[in-house]
């Protein structure tokens, strides 16, 4: 059986409850899984996330609180694996403004000068604040966007893994591109 029939394989298993197809999944996507986690952390702030490693576990914890694993194939599967990582990012950066701000600690300083915010983690939460005001106008950009920009596929596999056409896709990433600029911009 092909890596991809077995990938599907798997998700139907896991979709209908046996709970160590799960396991066997992340298995054998591991190389892609890592190659994700990777790119990410080359986008972000070595300081956000402890390193590759660790993202790929956090995501798989994350996706075994799920319910139901809403992925049909490989490329949905990786698509929602790495939404699952850019929300560990997020949350581990907010975590960490949080702390630098205090979070549930009273102190007092004596220095009045601010204290400098690493970029990475302002950066992240600008881009998913971004991505968030995206989706409200069209989820299928930001779709677009995770599978390109953080799963790494090529257009002929989100056309696929969305349904819709190779130039479909490449129209929603140029909207999806210019949006973004602007919206940051404007930050």
């Amino acid at each position: 059986m092909s890596e991809h029939g077995e990938v599907t394989t798997l998700l139907n298993a896991a979709q209908g409850g046996d709970a160590g197809a799960l396991d066997r999944l992340f298995a054998l996507l591991y190389p892609d899984l890592r190659r994700i986690a990777h790119a990410k952390m080359l986008q972000t702030d070595e300081r956000v996330v402890l390193n590759t490693t660790s993202l790929v576990h956090e995501c798989y914890l994350r996706l075994l609180k799920l319910e139901r694993l809403g992925a049909q194939d490989r490329a949905h599967f990786l698509a929602y694996a790495a939404r699952a990582m850019r929300s560990v990012v997020v949350d581990i950066a907010r975590e960490r403004q949080a702390l630098r701000r205090g979070g549930d600690q009273v102190f007092v300083t004596l220095n009045t000068a601010a204290e400098k915010t690493p970029a990475g983690e302002d950066d992240v939460l600008l881009v998913h604040e971004a991505l968030q005001e995206l989706a409200e106008l069209d989820l299928r950009l930001v779709q677009v966007v995770e599978m390109r920009y953080f799963v790494g596929l090529d257009n002929g596999d989100i056309a696929d893994a969305l349904g819709v056409s190779t130039r479909t896709v490449e129209r929603d990433w140029e909207r999806a591109r210019s949006f973004l600029y602007a919206a940051l911009k404007q930050r």
